[in-house]
């Protein structure tokens, strides 16, 4: 999406590889490990069900009955109503008092909206992170890194998006600045289900490593307005390809 898009580097830049040292992956300090990602009952389902509305398997209006989606995982009732629960601070789930939640997908306008405060939200991260990272921050951001390649060649989509969520957490931690950065992960949380879909794209795990690339890139010199311009540049990217998931969907 054009309105998403910021100016990238010349292409050539597109080719650039992060060395990642043996020596920076053994040095990583416990101060730059990265959030956990959530593995609870709940969470599995909330990204099971997330998948099913964005794929538009379940359509808007649905009714998403406790008791049903208990029984068809085979689960208790409560992972169930924490799962929606979540997907409601999402924007997927209408929650309705003393009524069972249906399925309320963003409109356009308002998804944009929602990628627009996440696009200027990372940019500033990543500007402050080029700053203010640390030789320990560096090397577990291109550690990192090294373990989205990996993925990337074996073609694991889930277990890429857990590792990306990885990588812009140390981002966001990188800006030293608490207050930005739990702005900004509330933010992705909520874009979650919507931006994990991208890495359903053929050949979307590459693109997003390299992006990445170019993002440490900036970083590692210390060039806010770079880290910045390519950041805002992923995020502009991250949406078109949703938008290219959703569309391949609806045909």
């Amino acid at each position: 999406m054009r309105k998403l898009r910021a100016a990238l580097p010349v292409e050539s830049q597109l080719q650039m590889q992060v060395v990642i040292p043996v020596s920076a992956r053994a040095d990583a300090s416990s101060e730059a490990a990265p959030l956990p990602i959530p593995r609870t009952l709940a969470a599995r389902l909330r990204m099971q069900i997330s998948d099913e509305i964005v794929r538009g398997e379940l359509a808007p209006g649905v009714v998403l009955d406790e008791t049903e989606l208990a029984r068809r995982f085979q689960v208790s009732r409560t992972p169930v109503r924490e799962a929606i629960r979540l997907l409601g601070a999402s924007g997927l789930v209408e929650e309705r008092p003393h009524r069972s939640a249906v399925v309320a997908r963003p409109d356009k306008a308002q998804l944009v909206a929602m990628f627009e405060a996440l696009r200027e939200l990372e940019a500033l991260c990543a500007g402050l992170a080029a700053e203010r990272m640390t030789k320990a921050e560096h090397a577990s951001l291109q550690r990192t890194q090294g373990m989205l390649l990996e993925v990337v060649q074996s073609g694991d989509p889930q277990r890429y998006h857990e590792i990306n969520e990885e990588f812009h957490a140390l981002i966001y931690a990188g800006s030293h600045n608490p207050y930005l950065a739990n702005l900004t992960l509330a933010t992705r949380a909520r874009i979650a289900p919507f931006s994990r879909a991208q890495f359903r794209n053929f050949g979307r795990l590459a693109k997003s490593h390299e992006e990445h690339a170019l993002i440490i890139v900036g970083i590692l010199a210390h060039d806010t307005d770079r880290a910045s311009s390519v950041m805002r540049c992923h995020i502009g990217s991250v949406y078109d390809a949703y938008a290219g998931y959703r569309a391949a969907w609806r045909r």
